[in-house]
Order: structure tokens, then sequence, then C-alpha cells
């Protein structure tokens, strides 16, 4: 039994390694994957404390996606790390992610799919009212997302890159 879970988590593991360069595929079937769990969660009905859930731990990464991986701010205050360039004349140092976009895409694939399974088990079918749980997760997803915007701006940092630079 051993062997055969060895041989397994190394079949995909060279699968998930081969996956790794197509970066539009990969968000293509990311895209499937949360399509078949939104039509499983309309046509069931329920299971909204899992989406509420699921909504929050992707709030999580979207924000570990969003962050540099050392922190600037934290940065400042110990005085150690190598800073953001604040001025043009500054040396140019790429953006390094606290979470790679090949982690954050594989996280979501699988929180979709342990979500997806939960709504199966009728344990996890909380009766709820629905509305509070959007309006709390909007509200926070709100508060969250104008932190993060002002941390990027403070620290002037964009985390994304759109093409070539050009000096």
């Amino acid at each position: 039994l051993s062997a055969a879970v060895a041989t397994a988590s190394r079949r995909f593991q060279h699968l998930l390694d081969r996956s790794t360069p197509h970066v539009g595929r990969r968000w293509l079937g990311l895209a499937g994957v949360v399509l078949v769990y939104a039509l499983r969660a309309w046509f069931v009905g329920g299971y909204y404390i899992v989406t509420y859930a699921l909504g929050i731990y992707l709030l999580n990464l979207l924000i570990a996606f969003l962050s540099p991986q050392v922190d600037p701010e934290l940065a400042e205050v110990l005085g150690e790390g190598p800073a953001l360039p604040t001025r043009s004349s500054d040396e140019f140092r790429p953006f390094v992610r606290r979470l790679p976009e090949f982690k954050f895409w594989y996280s979501i694939v699988k929180a979709f799919c342990i979500a997806f399974g939960m709504t199966f088990f009728s344990v996890f079918d909380v009766p709820v009212f629905w509305p509070i749980l959007l309006f709390y997760w909007v509200v926070l997803f709100t508060v969250t997302m104008k932190r993060q915007i002002l941390h990027m701006v403070k620290y002037r940092y964009v985390p994304f890159t759109f093409g070539k630079q050009v000096p």
C-alpha cells in the first residue's frame, strides 16, 4: 500500500510539474472547477457556511499573493532587509510575492475541491441567513483590499508586471 501511495504521489507531482508553464490553461481549468462548485452549491441550495469559509480563505490567499515576500513596513521598523525602491534613482528590485502564482493557483484548486467534497455531507449544511454572510464578506473584502491598496501606495510597489519594462 505504501508503494502504491508513493507511486501515485510521484505521478501527481509529475503532472503538477508539467502544468507549471501553462499558466493560462491552469487558470482556465480553475474556472471550470469554480463553475462546477457554483453549480453544485446553486442546485443543492445550501452549504452557505462552506462557501463563506471558502471565500474567507480565498481572500487570505489573495492578500498573500498581492503582498511582497519581505514586508517593507516590518523591514523599515526593524531596520533590516532590502527595502523597495522609493526614488527612480534607486536600484531596481523585482517584486517577489509572499505567495507565488503557482502555489496561489494550487491552493485555490485544493480549496474548491475540498469545499466541493464537503457539499456531499449534510453535517456541513448549517442553516444560516446567507445575506448576512454575504454582506459581512463584502465588507471584509472591501476593508481588507483598501488596506492592501493603501500599503501598496505607501511603499510604492505594484504586484503585477505588464510586459517588458523599458527604462
